[in-house]
């Protein structure tokens, strides 16, 4: 089994587009966030979970009514812990097993909230994504045509991204000023090297 990498970073923070270079590097990547999704429109128990949970109006034509989803969880804290006490395990469990079949020398696991969901116990490493909160919060109002309140209000739904850096093994700083592509390259590079230590393996 390769080494199994985190990938991680507050909304904004250029996660996906550090992720892609990666995979330009030949790095098999696990999208949580997508995982997630197609589980939600594809097991029938977490669909049945879910629409007990927020109602019949959760699914429309067997698929996820995502904006009205994202409407309920990003305003009500409980509701959001409900959800994720539903999709933390099997989205984990489906981590677990996409690793086990790579043969590259790591693999990387993209997901917001690795230390939020405790997955970082069943991960070798992780590297955080750093961007200052300003640049973040541009960032996804352009992507999602959202406010500012609304971006706001997601943020604070993810853990400190200072207290989360922290606790990160590699950190990639996209300010918009430092260069990424030889940040990636020099952690890619110390990963080939730790994945020939046998203690990793």
């Amino acid at each position: 089994m390769p080494l199994r990498i985190g990938l991680t970073g507050g909304i904004g923070s250029g996660k996906t587009l550090v992720a892609s270079i990666f995979h330009h590097l030949g790095i098999p990547i696990y999208y949580a966030d997508q995982a997630a999704k197609d589980l939600q429109n594809s097991d029938p128990k977490i669909k049945e979970k879910l629409t007990r949970l927020f109602g019949n109006e959760l699914y429309r034509d067997g698929y996820l009514n995502k904006v009205y989803l994202a409407s309920i969880v990003f305003s009500n804290p409980e509701k959001l812990k409900a959800l994720n006490t539903v999709m933390h395990p099997a989205t984990l469990q489906a981590a677990a097993h996409w690793m086990q079949k790579q043969s590259t020398p790591y693999a990387i696991k993209e997901a917001a909230l690795i230390f939020e969901a405790k997955a970082q116990k069943d991960l070798d490493c992780v590297i955080g994504v750093y961007a200052p909160k300003d640049i973040r919060l541009k960032r996804t109002m352009l992507r999602d045509n959202c406010t500012e309140e609304q971006v706001l209000k997601r943020m604070q739904n993810q853990m400190d991204e200072e207290q989360k850096m922290k606790l990160c093994q590699f950190v990639i700083i996209n300010d918009e000023k430092q260069l990424l592509i030889p940040q990636i390259l020099a952690i890619h590079n110390q990963l080939i090297e730790l994945s020939k230590n046998e203690s990793f393996q």
